[in-house]
């Protein structure tokens, strides 16, 4: 029998979070209500960031990256600014938060139901901590495809 006493030890691949999927609410005016179906994913590469897929029935899916601390956070108070925000509702019906995303080409409003969302998050914070979420981001890359741009200086 062989025994490595090296302290370096294989990286375990990350455990996989399966995508969930939410029905919700898209409030089209004060009194309608467009019932859709979203899709949350959760890349433990990227673990900062949370793909949210609004399906559409007809036409093509909306897909927004939305920071996932924010999710967490408002499932019970105001968090995000700018262009995604989110806030629970008022009590006393089902557990739920709002979700506004807003654009220059689109505004929308989702009611989204809470209580699997909260769990969901959960499950994703035990994979990957908030505290080692930017641990793996590679920051040349990151910064170079914010700003739109080739990481290296041009000759």
């Amino acid at each position: 029998m062989h025994h490595d006493p090296s302290p370096l030890q294989a990286r375990s691949a990350p455990r996989l979070v399966p995508s969930l999927y939410l029905d919700l609410d898209q409030m089209l005016d004060e009194f309608t209500r467009l019932p859709m179906r979203a899709k949350f994913h959760f890349d433990p590469d990227m673990p900062a960031v949370i793909t949210v897929e609004f399906l559409a029935e007809r036409g093509p899916s909306l897909v927004w990256l939305v920071g996932r601390e924010l999710l967490r956070l408002g499932v019970t108070a105001m968090s995000g600014s700018g262009d995604v925000r989110m806030w629970p509702t008022l009590p006393g019906g089902r557990p739920s938060s709002w979700l506004l995303l807003e654009s220059e080409e689109v505004e929308a409003l989702f009611e989204v139901p809470t209580g699997a969302l909260a769990q969901w998050l959960d499950e994703t914070y035990r994979v990957v901590s908030a505290e080692s979420e930017m641990d793996a981001l590679n920051w040349d890359d990151f910064l170079g495809e914010l700003l739109g741009g080739p990481t290296a200086p041009s000759a």
